[in-house]
């Protein structure tokens, strides 16, 4: 070891140099049996040690060190008497602060003090201090081992006295005074702070007055706040009230003009705004030209676009991966099988087929009679596939697929749900009535789709009759636009290039995930038309800018600093639609300024615009998006929960924050209802499709009856999707004067509030609620991940529904296809939901595929039930004879049939569902199935003891 006054080398491999003011502490000496042992200890390096000395030496050497590296040390503290002075009374106001003790402002200070202790205080040997430096020594030290508890201690102060301070602010910046819950989250000033606010608990009057809260007390000036809303009315009404109760003029903005005026200031001037930007009709119809364009001019391009519309557009799957047919009639009719022709088909290689024939300009007939008159099994005349119209030749698809034996023959097999024998003899029915009547029969096999032949092998054995005369892809997409089957593929690619630009997507990513996800050819096809559509638009644009680019050069410019914000205080309203690239334009302002903040007020709860890019887990994770730092702590944030309603009365806000939370993910929040009910205030209503406007008037009926003079009752009527809207609304409300009756969508409804609100057409189905028309999977390329709760943004929906009232919910359900909204709420007794107990139900599984009965009523009064899938199984029954409304239902333990009316029947030993009545033949009665002559079940009639 080596010292000359100032430096400390130490011979080691490698080499080490050190200063005086980077020794830890003074070096020791130990004496040994084999001499001196020297340690010398620098800043952030283990010890060094020297041994076998001469003790003489070493302690010489020790000494030598220590007296320099205390007078050092003293010299330094001297020096930095003013930072220890200034570190321990900021330190002190943390026990009395004037401003809230964020994590950006307290975090300074603990890095100065930490800084300090390293260099110099934790070095200094206490006997050479003196008691006041002592004090102040250990009062700083002190402070940086509980740095999270004192200012947890100093933000609880604060709040304290900015309560008592500002107590008349609160008692009148609104008509009635702001709760306990909204004054906390005013005066809380967190790096990030996260006001959780429920359905009617007043998140604008928090965010207004928050903003009014930071101007009076002085905290900001006007131009150093930012509020920012989704919508143009939003924005102003927020204006509007900040400066009616602060006298202040404070503009509210949307997120677009806010980015507008960050371009214009950057570049001088604003671009011009795309025609189409403001108008989605506009919008939409470009796409449509873009693709029509495409057609005519790219070959390649205009292949895979007809390709779209012939069946790739389609998920490949087949009947072989469905258990059970109910489950693949549900599938296929969500696909909506229609052919270039018009008509619907049973299947997609029926598509397929079909398709292709019209490409080709082959003329044919769907399902036309068989030119003989043939039953099949004695009930239903012989439909053949297809027939083509020039040569009179049938095309029968067979739905079988084949694996080969060892000895080289093939077996066949047909799907899950189909029983292969039967099916099996079909086909070879069907072959002897063309072998017997001398027509032409081709046919196809599900194994050639298997095999990626279908299409080949089908144009080898037509082309002996007839001859292909290809449509033009220009005639093929008119005639998809003619069919309006372009309308949704334009929707989804507009909806795509939204998503995709304002996320800063790019096509290989795209490509990628679309291969993670296995969302197989369709998502390559649909890729490979996307990228020719993406950049013609971005041509078309010609200088011009849509929404997207609004918000994407405003955040680089923000994230460059070209653009220098003024903003050190970001309010947020209805965070929970917030989308990622506007999350990332907040992101850049805020760390613009070390001190800078951003206050969110949103309902994770009501966040139900995941289709239009909004992110629910920038709410969730909003401290890892936008905390702060403090003591080796990051994601630091305050969350604040409002808890009351003044809005709904406690049966609705209870049973709607339990039917919510049932999807863990979500955010936890307190609920403190406006009122409380004696009166049961979710009902449920069972309807069938006859009648339902006859009970919806009841429900109205009942309603009027609550209204009190000179005080009209609103009720608002909600349906999942605008078609919902009764057609006699007018009439409706002339009939029911006393009351308000207005509709709206579920989302567009947010924000309202009515006395009552009906939710309409609460059945289990496509349309239905909750939906059944989920996103394009393609939309999951360019989204948030999805959520893994079944019907999470449904289920969000349904909450925002229940909360737009006050005093009652009367949920519309179906006596048939139930929703499972509704089951939930009828199967969990604290819910407290009533109603349905009453009335039928008419809960009945077909026999032949496994779907529902529906009932239908008939001029007579009685009621006939056919499958819910009409077209594809077509199963019906007739209702019990004795009561002409219920459907007898079997008890497999006594082989009878029973109706809810007490008649009973025999069950029908050969089919699911059917029982036995009694009919004549040719030998007299018999019992026979009521299902013949579809069925063929029968059994004698039991002779009558003596």
């Amino acid at each position: 070891m080596q010292y000359d006054g100032n430096e400390i080398v130490v011979q080691a491999k490698p080499l080490v140099y050190g200063t005086l003011r980077e020794l830890a502490s003074a070096p020791t000496v130990e004496n040994g049996f084999w001499g001196a042992s020297l340690t010398l200890r620098l800043d952030d390096q283990p010890a060094h040690f020297l041994k076998g000395a001469r003790p003489k030496d070493a302690v010489n050497f020790s000494n030598a060190i220590r007296e320099d590296w205390e007078a050092a040390i003293q010299a330094d503290l001297e020096q930095s008497r003013a930072l220890i002075d200034a570190l321990v009374l900021q330190i002190g106001e943390l026990s009395n602060p004037a401003t809230y003790p964020a994590a950006c402002v307290v975090s300074p200070i603990l890095e100065r003090a930490r800084g300090l202790d390293q260099r110099l205080l934790s070095k200094l040997p206490q006997e050479a201090l003196e008691d006041a430096h002592r004090g102040q020594i250990d009062k700083i030290q002190g402070f940086v081992r509980n740095a999270r508890h004192l200012r947890q201690q100093a933000i609880s102060a604060f709040e304290e006295r900015q309560l008592v301070q500002w107590a008349e602010f609160f008692e009148t910046f609104e008509s009635n005074p702001l709760t306990l819950e909204q004054r906390k989250s005013i005066v809380s000033d967190e790096d990030a702070t996260l006001v959780l606010a429920g359905a009617g608990s007043g998140k604008t009057s928090v965010i207004t007055a928050k903003a009014g809260y930071l101007l009076k007390s002085g905290a900001r000036r006007p131009e150093e706040l930012l509020l920012l809303a989704f919508a143009s009315a939003a924005a102003k009404e927020m204006s509007e009230r900040i400066e009616a109760k602060c006298g202040e003029p404070l503009e509210a903005r949307t997120f677009h003009s806010l980015a507008y005026d960050i371009i214009g200031t950057v570049e001088g001037s604003k671009p011009a705004l795309a025609a189409h930007a403001t108008d989605d009709k506009a919008y939409l119809a470009l796409i449509r030209d873009i693709l029509r364009a495409l057609v005519k001019t790219a070959s390649e391009v205009s292949k895979s676009i007809v390709g779209w519309f012939s069946h790739t557009r389609l998920d490949e799957k087949s009947e072989w991966d469905f258990k059970k047919k109910h489950s693949y009639y549900t599938y296929i009719e969500k696909l909506d099988l229609r052919t270039l022709q018009g008509e619907q088909v049973k299947s997609f290689e029926e598509l397929m087929i079909a398709n292709w024939l019209y490409e080709n300009g082959i003329e044919y007939e769907y399902e036309p009679d068989y030119e003989h008159k043939v039953s099949e099994g004695g009930f239903r005349d012989y439909c053949p596939d297809f027939r083509l119209t020039k040569s009179g030749i049938y095309i029968e698809h067979f739905g079988v697929r084949r694996t080969k034996s060892a000895d080289g023959t093939y077996r066949l097999s047909t799907a899950p749900f189909v029983d292969r024998e039967e099916y099996l003899a079909g086909m070879d029915w069907k072959r002897g009535v063309h072998a017997e009547h001398e027509t032409t029969l081709i046919e196809t096999f599900s194994y050639e789709r298997e095999d990626g032949s279908l299409l080949d092998a089908l144009a080898e054995k037509i082309a002996p009759f007839e001859t292909v005369n290809p449509r033009s892809p220009e005639t093929l997409f008119d005639r998809v636009v003619e069919l309006n089957q372009a309308d949704s593929f334009v929707q989804l690619l507009g909806t795509f290039l939204k998503h995709y630009k304002g996320g800063g997507y790019q096509l290989n990513e795209c490509a990628e995930k679309g291969r993670t996800l296995k969302l197989g050819k369709r998502a390559s096809t649909f890729l490979s038309i996307f990228e020719p559509v993406y950049s013609e638009y971005q041509t078309q644009l010609n200088g011009r800018i849509d929404f997207e680019d609004m918000i994407l050069r405003a955040t680089k410019y923000a994230e460059t600093k070209e653009y220098r914000s003024p903003f050190r205080h970001i309010l947020v309203d209805e965070f929970q639609d917030i989308s990622r690239s506007r999350g990332r334009l907040v992101k850049a302002l805020k760390a613009q300024h070390s001190d800078a903040r951003i206050f969110a007020v949103g309902d994770d709860w009501q966040s139900i615009y995941r289709f239009a890019g909004s992110d629910i887990n920038l709410m969730r994770n909003f401290g890892d998006e936008f905390g702060g730092v403090f003591d080796g702590q990051s994601g630091v944030h305050r969350t604040v929960d409002l808890g009351r309603t003044f809005r709904s009365v406690d049966q609705i806000a209870h049973a709607a924050k339990r039917f919510v939370l049932q999807n863990p993910a979500q955010l936890n929040k307190t609920v403190i209802p406006a009122g409380t009910s004696d009166m049961p205030a979710l009902k449920v209503v069972s309807t069938i499709k006859a009648d339902e406007k006859n009970k919806l008037e009841q429900v109205l009926h009942s309603l009027q009856g609550t209204a009190q003079r000179m005080q009209p009752v609103s009720v608002l009527l909600l349906g999942r999707y605008r078609h919902l809207a009764p057609s006699n609304l007018a009439q409706l409300r002339r009939k029911f004067s006393d009351l308000d009756i207005s509709f709206r969508t579920i989302h567009a409804s947010k924000g309202l509030e009515a006395d009552h609100v009906v939710i309409l057409n609460m059945f289990r189905g496509r349309t239905g609620f909750p939906s059944e028309i989920v996103d394009d999977p393609l939309l999951s390329l360019v989204s948030p991940e999805a959520e893994p709760f079944e019907n999470a943004e449904e289920r969000r929906v349904m909450y925002v529904a229940l909360t737009r009232a006050r005093k009652s919910v009367t949920l519309m359900g179906s006596a048939s296809k139930q929703s499972a909204f509704v089951s939930e709420l009828l199967d969990d007794p604290e819910y407290g939901t009533t109603g349905a107990d009453e009335q039928v139900e008419f809960n009945h599984t077909c026999g032949e595929c496994g779907g529902h009965l529906i009932p239908v009523p008939t001029k007579d009064g009685r009621t006939w039930y056919r499958c819910e899938h009409a077209t594809l199984c077509g199963h019906s029954l007739n209702a019990c004879a004795s009561c002409g409304i219920g459907l007898p239902d079997r008890n497999k333990t006594t082989g009878m049939s029973k109706c809810s009316c007490g008649a009973e029947y025999p069950s029908c030993p050969s089919c699911e569902d059917g029982w036995l009545v009694e009919r004549k033949g040719r030998y007299g009665s018999f019992l026979g199935c009521v299902s013949f002559p579809r069925c063929k079940g029968k059994a004698k009639i039991a002779k009558k003891k003596n």
